[in-house]
């Protein structure tokens, strides 16, 4: 049986992620997981794949939600009292993969904080409490600004079947944070065991699963630089993890069917197997 090695939630999206022993699992993932949004000037959204900075801004949001922390070399931590939006504050247009939402805008003071930190005009905002947002993939769930489905899971057999690949290339393995997983298990012999899992109890919740995660240029960069680093790994990837629709596979998104505390050291239990 696997069990949870790693749970991680990335407040921000594109930015840094924040480690947990222990969390409650909540319809959109683990808790804050891609409720902020960095955005350029006309509310469109910024990633990694653009502008790989982000990977050095460190968020942290408080136990009780109210705030958020960041932190950058170069620049002076930032403490933020965060705008819910449970009261009047006015919504702003963003649009994200083409698609629009509405969200609550965190003001002047973070945006000029994010806006040095990046050397581009910049915004921040976060999901607004009436965030509705569906997504796609075998089992439906919602999410803030993750690119899809709330949950991310990686297994370390897939993990050290792509390093072994590529040391075996004679190039350097990468480190587990390029693919930026909510949780990693341990545990299963084979690798892309996780691509066959439906359904899963952990801890207190319940995932089902989603789709394939489909890789992009984020993988290529160093998320303790912020510097593209490339061709690694999407260069291996490419000869053994291609799909169908296109790009190339690796770790599997799942959406949350059960909410509860989730803890590292729990078993991540499949109780219904696909057949492919």
């Amino acid at each position: 049986m696997a069990t949870v090695i790693e749970l991680t939630s990335y407040p921000v999206k594109g930015c840094a992620g924040t480690p947990a022993a222990a969390a409650e699992l909540t319809p959109a993932g683990l808790p804050h997981d891609r409720s902020f949004l960095v955005v350029g000037p006309k509310g469109v959204f910024r990633s990694q794949r653009t502008d790989p900075r982000l990977a050095v801004v460190r968020p942290e949001v408080s136990a009780d939600g109210a705030r958020l922390t960041l932190n950058t070399p170069g620049l002076e931590t930032l403490h933020l009292d965060i705008d819910l939006g449970t009261g009047p504050s006015p919504r702003c247009d963003v649009e994200m993969f083409g698609d629009p939402y509405r969200a609550v805008d965190q003001g002047d003071r973070v945006a000029e904080w994010l806006s040095e930190a990046l050397g581009a005009t910049s915004r921040l905002v976060r999901a607004a409490p009436e965030h509705d947002r569906v997504t796609d993939g075998l089992t439906p769930g919602t999410s803030g600004f993750a690119d899809s489905s709330p949950v991310h899971v990686i297994s370390l057999a897939t993990f050290d079947d792509l390093n072994r690949r590529i040391t075996a290339a004679g190039r350097a393995p990468v480190p587990m944070d390029r693919f930026r997983p909510n949780i990693v298990v341990d545990g299963w012999d084979a690798p892309q065991t996780e691509d066959r899992a439906r359904r899963v109890t952990v801890g207190g919740g319940e995932l089902g699963f989603a789709k394939l995660a489909v890789r992009c240029a984020v993988t290529l960069v160093d998320q303790r630089t912020g510097d593209k680093a490339g061709p690694e790994p999407l260069r291996t990837l490419a000869s053994y993890r291609r799909v169908p629709e296109g790009g190339v596979a690796f770790g599997s998104k799942f959406s949350v069917l059960g909410t509860g505390k989730v803890a590292v050291g729990d078993a991540f239990e499949v109780t219904e197997w696909g057949t492919d």
